[in-house]
């Protein structure tokens, strides 16, 4: 029977999870931080309706699910996904026992709500897999998420995950406030909030804010915010939603944890374009949940401006997924072990003088061992020469093997070298070297963005090929520098790209025979010629051929919003670039809108 306690313990083990549309979309919220920007969500609700209340619950730290209920019975259990599809997981739901499988409501109604892992299960958790020497979860949200998908769900069954209601999608209930609907879901049989109450202005959620915060180490369950939502129901519907979050309702974020710590060490990373990042080693400490070991010193200067030390007590922090960062040094707990760090001057992986920009230090070897690896991943990338079967682990075997030490070695593969890989068939190795046979004649300006050089993306290019084509390596500072969107900084780093790499770059350019630019017809005049445009969001054609057709209206597309930006074109789930534009007062276009002007054009 669908509602038997057989339910509960698991089933046969899934081949994969299938794709369940949502009856209505789930929305992601706006984050507010601190009092100030609550003052300014309120402002901005009260323009759209003054007679309002306003109901805070917590923000649990887990996985949102989506539950659809028809005749009183429990019919799908799907994950958040994009908002509009998620994963079809009903047979792991119905394991998690703190969700009715029937409940007396009879219209179909979809139930929201987070799944938690309480704080005490976890540990349980965590100890049982450190003693079988298996990995331990990082914190209970990481650790709700994968016990929800599990493929065997008994195992889902066995992680007494819990369900906690936050407000249902489409349904037929007519009550007025929200207070009172959710008030109907918990007598439905589900779990009720450790704090839900309604408060009528700023002072009371304010007060409701501190006393979660204050008590939220004592809550069974993690808990990152307080999530306030307009009361009455006829001013959500009434208020309606922006292009990703609703007008109605607001996250307002606790603040981060900062912790106390000692630095151990300073190592050094080489990135793909050769930018070497400090990073700092800690004695290893619990930030919410989180063994944190690792923490972000941005940069040198950052180094040398808080005077940090080896073996300084400093204060870290760590806000959500945000990778955490020194953020002070308590100079007054120094007993004279500290050690000042040394700026470096050479590579900590090939031994190679390092180029020093005063913020950046930089490792200009092409065939540096740390290089090599992610600039041949970026090379094939797609918006550089799109080479099909170039992925990251198809680079690392080609490099472990020998067979590849620089970009250069792609083009002495041989069907012979390949067959020696493991792995490696006929048709695959066939296969890849056809796409690196393709990727000669491709157009210049992809050439140019596929060498990599440190603060040249697509934009400046395509600039710098429509300018230059191949004498783009003869070109002088003052010829860089007199180019639309660049500065000093981006032409000192393509003359020392040149100056270091010069032999290279030929030797690929005569591989390649990339296609010297032709001059592009001049556009007729549009509304797009010559203006500033940014694309953001899902759109209904892949946002390369949306590209490609504004850039031939003469339009100059970019990747971030400005004051100089003319348009922002945006499709489904645009995201902070929309809210930029509208804050700068940039113009937003949807798509549609876009296309209407074209046409009219």
């Amino acid at each position: 029977m669908p509602s038997s306690p057989t339910q509960r313990v698991g089933d046969t083990v899934s081949e994969g999870f299938s794709k369940a549309p949502h009856l209505s979309r789930m929305w992601s919220l706006e984050d507010v931080f601190d009092s100030e920007g609550l003052q300014k969500w309120l402002i901005k609700t009260y323009k759209l309706d003054k007679n309002i209340t306003f109901y805070c619950e917590p923000k649990y730290d887990g996985a949102s699910l989506n539950l659809i209920y028809e005749e009183g019975k429990l019919t799908q259990g799907i994950t958040r996904g994009d908002g509009s599809v998620g994963e079809l997981i009903t047979q792991n739901v119905k394991t998690i026992r703190s969700i009715p499988l029937t409940i007396e409501h009879k219209e179909r109604i979809e139930i929201r709500g987070e799944v938690v892992l309480y704080k005490d299960e976890f540990e349980r958790i965590n100890q049982e897999r450190a003693v079988k020497g298996e990995a331990v979860f990082a914190n209970p949200r990481n650790a709700a998420a994968g016990s929800l998908r599990q493929l065997d769900s008994s195992i889902t069954a066995s992680r007494n995950l819990v369900f906690l209601p936050y407000g249902v999608g489409e349904n037929t209930l007519e009550h007025k406030l929200l207070s009172q609907r959710m008030e109907y879901i918990y007598s439905l049989g589900f779990k009720r909030p450790p704090l839900s109450t309604t408060c009528e202005n700023f002072d009371e959620i304010e007060a409701v804010y501190e006393e979660m915060n204050k008590n939220r180490d004592s809550y069974a369950m993690m808990l990152d915010g307080m999530v306030i939502k307009v009361n009455e129901i006829a001013a959500q519907i009434d208020m309606g939603y922006t292009v990703k979050n609703p007008r109605f309702s607001v996250a307002y974020k606790f603040p981060a944890v900062e912790k106390i710590t000692t630095l151990k060490e300073i190592v050094l990373q080489v990135g793909r374009t050769g930018a070497v990042t400090p990073v700092a080693i800690v004695e290893p400490t619990n930030i919410d949940g989180v063994i944190v070991e690792r923490a972000t010193l941005h940069n040198f200067d950052e180094i040398d401006r808080k005077d940090i030390r080896i073996n300084d007590k400093v204060i870290i922090l760590r806000s959500g997924d945000v990778i955490p960062k020194i953020i002070k040094v308590l100079e007054h707990e120094r007993d004279g072990s500290e050690v000042k760090f040394e700026r470096p001057t050479s590579c900590p992986v090939c031994g190679s003088e390092l180029l020093d920009e005063g913020v950046l230090l930089k490792c200009q070897n092409l065939t540096c061992e740390a290089r090599v690896i992610n600039s041949i991943i970026y090379f094939a990338s797609k918006p550089c020469l799109n080479i099909d079967g170039l992925g990251s682990k198809i680079v690392e075997a080609l490099f472990e093997s020998g067979l590849v030490k620089s970009v250069i070695d792609l083009f002495d593969l041989t069907l012979e070298k390949l067959l020696t890989l493991e792995g490696f068939k006929e048709k695959k190795a066939q296969n890849l070297l056809d796409s690196l046979e393709a990727a000669k004649g491709s157009e210049y300006w992809r050439f140019v963005n596929s060498l990599g050089i440190e603060h040249i993306g697509e934009v400046a290019s395509k600039t710098l090929s429509a300018r230059f084509g191949s004498s783009f390596v003869d070109a002088s500072k003052e010829e860089l520098v007199a180019l639309e969107g660049f500065g000093e900084e981006m032409a000192e780093s393509v003359l020392e790209f040149v100056r270091v790499n010069r032999e290279t770059i030929l030797k690929l350019q005569e591989i390649l025979k990339p296609l010297e630019p032709l001059q592009r017809e001049e556009a007729k005049e549009n509304t797009f010629k010559g203006k500033s445009v940014v694309l953001t969001g899902s759109m209904s054609e892949s946002r390369d051929v949306i590209k490609e057709m504004l850039e031939a209206l003469g339009a100059k597309v970019v990747s971030s919003v400005s004051k100089k930006t003319d348009f922002v074109i945006y499709g489904e789930d645009a995201g902070s670039k929309y809210d930029k534009a509208v804050d700068l007062g940039v113009a937003v276009l949807s798509e549609q809108e876009m296309r209407e002007k074209i046409e009219q054009a």
